[in-house]
């Protein structure tokens, strides 16, 4: 054959990763195969890495539910019990149910920032700044006029975010 009529294979890469199938039949040399597959695996040390991270995350994890012995969260464990028995969770484990009441006031608390922020964000929209010729003192003063008041369209908008429609029908039947 002559260096015109041969035709060389160069393998065809695609963005997709290769099914198992299609792995096996590839048109790789023997040293690239060896050198692909030594490539997946991670090295010893990695492997130390992720076993010293796992046991480093579950020692944490172990930790928490302990403080949760101690810690009483805002939301009682009374109203806990109950609305978990009205969805029909059962469990004697007080930790795990304190875990739930945490994560309960963690929701309440990012809703209630981000109202607060859409209030902020509309007082400051409408000029909601005192003026400074004002006394300092009285109902009408300055103090008073710099109050952020949260609205239920502060709310709404904050709920909205979170995919929870607060929001009155336009009519009532």
């Amino acid at each position: 054959m002559s260096s015109s009529q041969q035709q060389f294979a160069y393998p065809v890469s695609s963005p997709y990763p290769a099914a198992p199938a299609e792995a096996s039949q590839s048109t790789q040399t023997p040293a690239a195969a060896a050198a692909s597959s030594s490539s997946t695996q991670p090295a010893p040390a990695t492997q130390s890495r992720q076993a010293a991270e796992e046991a480093r995350k579950d020692r944490t994890l172990a930790e928490f539910m302990l403080m949760l012995d101690d810690y009483e969260p805002l939301i009682p464990n009374e109203v806990t019990d109950y609305y978990l028995q009205r969805v029909g969770f059962e469990c004697e484990d007080v930790r795990l149910k304190r875990l739930l009441s945490l994560a309960a006031q963690k929701f309440v608390s990012d809703i209630a920032a981000d109202a607060y922020q859409h209030a902020r964000i509309r007082t400051n929209a409408t000029g909601g700044r005192a003026r400074v010729n004002q006394p300092l003192s009285g109902p009408g003063s300055a103090k008073d006029k710099t109050r952020t008041t949260l609205t239920m369209d502060d709310l709404s908008a904050a709920l909205a975010e979170y995919g929870i429609n607060s929001r009155k029908p336009e009519y009532y039947i």
